[in-house]
């Protein structure tokens, strides 16, 4: 019978000024998360896809990695005025960018970590979104890919000292997205140009393969676009970015969210409902459904199979993210950003909702690998108050939230969501939930102190009231002084004074008068 691997545990970053640290992820014991690393110092930190490295920048020139498992440093670079570095996806590479100022000088440089020695080198002239990383992996690292001019380029993952294995031709290129697992295709985006519109177009990797794209789609009005790929590498969803919208509906221009297959059997818009922008489109893990949140406010969202059938609609409201858990079985609908963060969890399997709830102010969200927590966090610089995390249950329940005076980042440690089991046994497997929330570190021994006398010295306070401008609190107490009702909850200080000074007037007068009757 063979040996039953338990599941790893979850685990959380951290990163605040003093540094980061590493939780351990729920479910929590006592309520609170327990400290597997104390806080370290550094700039920034990112893990690698799988989880297995984790890259620390230290300064302007040290970037360490460590291994997740013992969180221990396996080696550190000395690169000077770097401006951007990041981990190749299973931690065999670290790749830097630095700024160059003559093309013999060769700013990107791809190290491997085991030795610590560049095994390639190249000059890059500015990096952008679109041109970063410049070395592209697929998620086994068996293929890795580079854009250059007028073509991409092809390396072997394991042997970088080969060079450039082939080449595609594609003129005027000037984004690439590699699919991920397997690494079979490569999409390519050439802008519009003299007349020309613009395209879209799918290639196959494999060095013996044609040079002639596999797919391909013409857009015009075409400014940016959006590349994703499937799980399986058979789809591709591109999201078209018009900065101008002709209908002149939209100050924002206009987007279109086409699909198309690498077999060639759909090559088309996706046939959406409502017109708008596309807020967000995800695949679930299986690769064969898509979600996506479109539309005008209030949005939209549906799900459609890899045929671009729909499946299933979540309804309307002030949404534009979507968060797909790695077992592809719930589904999280969310208006973060400048919306209220109103947040509705489905279950796809069982076509119904869970629940919803909010998450005000919150910038970063993501399922834990498992699939059965939600945690959103609110950060700096986007945000410099009520910075803070918040794990929510997969039915949209609160089950913890801790608050920060500065928080930078908050990541789910990466796991492979096959490590864990089936998703319905690891529900049934939790307990009762429990909401804590711990105060900012200076606030927090006060509050234990005076916890036990102060509960019964004094009432709870009570919440303050919406601000309400002067004019309009001396409307209210006219109004209902005009009505004969009391209102000194609603009128201002002025209008108290002056009203007991009435009062004190009318008593005054009404005293006299039967002294002076008497007197007669």
């Amino acid at each position: 019978m063979a040996a039953v691997v338990s599941a790893p545990a979850l685990e959380i970053l951290v990163r605040g000024p003093e540094g980061f640290s590493i939780w351990n992820g729920p479910p929590f014991s006592n309520g609170q998360p327990g400290m597997k690393l104390e806080t370290s110092p550094c700039t920034s930190t990112k893990f690698s896809e799988d989880g297995s490295r984790l890259m620390v920048l230290k300064s302007d020139s040290v970037i360490s990695v460590f291994d997740c498992i013992s969180y221990r440093e396996i080696r550190s670079f000395q690169v000077p005025n770097f401006t951007a570095a990041t981990l190749s996806p299973r931690g065999t590479y670290l790749q830097t960018f630095q700024k160059s100022s003559t093309p013999q000088e060769k700013n990107v440089v791809l190290w491997k970590i085991e030795t610590g020695d560049p095994v390639y080198q190249q000059f890059q002239k500015n990096m952008t979104k679109t041109t970063w990383p410049s070395i592209r992996f697929s998620s086994d690292e068996a293929v890795a890919c580079r854009l250059a001019t007028n073509e991409i380029q092809f390396f072997d993952g394991g042997d970088f000292s080969k060079g450039v294995v082939h080449r595609i031709r594609v003129p005027g290129v000037a984004a690439v997205e590699l699919s991920k697992e397997p690494a079979s295709h490569v999409a390519a985006f050439v802008p519009e140009s003299k007349g020309v519109p613009a395209s879209v177009q799918i290639f196959a990797c494999a060095k013996d393969s044609q040079t002639q794209p596999v797919a391909r789609r013409s857009f015009f009005r075409c400014s940016t676009v959006q590349m994703n790929w499937n799980y399986g590498s058979t789809g591709l969803l591109v999201v078209v970015q018009s900065d101008v919208d002709k209908t002149n509906q939209s100050y924002y221009g206009e987007s279109k969210l086409n699909y198309l297959t690498t077999d060639g059997t759909h090559e088309g818009l996706v046939p959406l409902r409502k017109e708008g922008p596309i807020h967000d489109v995800q695949w679930s893990c299986s690769g064969s459904e898509f979600a996506v949140v479109y539309g005008f406010m209030p949005a939209r969202a549906s799900v459609f199979d890899k045929k671009c059938n729909p499946l299933l609609e979540l309804g309307s409201g002030p949404y534009n993210t979507l968060r797909w858990n790695p077992k592809g079985r719930f589904l999280c609908l969310a208006g973060f950003g400048n919306l209220p963060g109103d947040m509705a969890f489905w279950d796809y399997i069982e076509k119904k909702q869970l629940g919803t709830t909010k998450a005000e102010w919150s910038v970063t969200s993501e399922w834990s690998p498992d699939g059965c927590y939600f945690m959103t966090a609110t950060t700096a610089p986007r945000l410099q108050v009520d910075n803070g995390i918040k794990i929510f249950h997969y039915n949209g329940s609160l089950y913890f939230k801790k608050m920060f005076d500065k928080l930078y980042q908050a990541d789910w440690k990466p796991e492979s969501p096959g490590r864990f089991g089936d998703i319905a046994v690891l529900i049934k497997s939790i307990g009762a939930l429990r909401v804590e929330e711990i105060k900012p570190q200076g606030e927090r021994s006060k509050s234990s102190q005076s916890s036990a006398k102060g509960t019964a010295a004094n009432p709870p306070a009570q919440k303050p009231a919406a601000y309400r401008p002067p004019h309009a609190k001396n409307a209210a107490a006219v109004q209902a002084e005009l009505l004969g009702q009391s209102s000194t909850e609603t009128m201002s200080k002025n209008a108290l004074r002056n009203k007991k000074k009435r009062e004190k007037q009318k008593d005054k007068k009404a005293g006299e008068a039967p002294d002076a009757a008497n007197g007669s």
